[in-house]
């Protein structure tokens, strides 16, 4: 099992550090560090995928999520920038995405547009891009999109070692946008 475990988290560091700008495994900071931001936001540090140092309310009563996980950051994102709250305050990563909405509909409990990988609707800046589970993380992930061109798009991220920023191919073909990672499920947007 101790072996398993091992091959896991080197895959989870791995995939995380995959086209990362600013990738450095063995930094010597502490829990709670800032790596990074996006429009005054913070990206913290968090060691480790799964550890967990309390949750995150606002002073008005807000659950934004387990400290320095994935689901806090871009909750803490949409609240912070857009004065956004989901109307449904939990769940993991991958419950971001509601299965069986069609392209463009509203997701009611993000209370988002939710767009598929492969959606006539171009990803663009501040939309949160959700990644579907998988064996080595069975919970999936969750981002905010940083950049966007023609041809390609960056996320930015928290709970993925130092790892923030990640870059991932974009089609456009058959008038859909394809976001070229297999376990992105889709976009969430304002």
């Amino acid at each position: 099992m101790k072996k398993l475990f091992s091959v896991s988290l080197i895959f989870f560091i791995v995939a995380c550090n995959s086209s990362n700008k600013n990738s450095s495994l063995f930094h010597n900071i502490g829990i709670g560090a800032k790596l990074d931001s996006l429009n005054g936001v913070k990206v913290y540090y968090n060691e480790s995928f799964s550890n967990t140092s309390g949750r995150n309310i606002t002073p008005d009563g807000y659950n934004l999520g387990l400290k320095y996980q994935c689901v806090e950051f871009v909750k803490r994102y949409y609240y912070e920038h857009y004065d956004h709250k989901m109307p449904n305050p939990w769940g993991n990563a991958k419950d971001f995405f509601m299965k069986g909405l069609k392209d463009g509909q509203l997701n009611s409990d993000r209370g988002l547009i939710q767009c598929e990988n492969g959606s006539s609707l171009k990803p663009e800046i501040g939309n949160l891009i959700v990644f579907d589970g998988s064996v080595f993380n069975n919970y999936g992930h969750v981002a905010i999109v940083s950049k966007v061109s023609e041809n390609e798009i960056e996320v930015i991220q928290q709970n993925c070692g130092t790892s923030t920023r990640v870059n991932y191919g974009l089609i456009y073909e058959n008038s859909k946008f394809t976001i070229k990672e297999s376990r992105i499920l889709g976009w969430l947007k304002k």
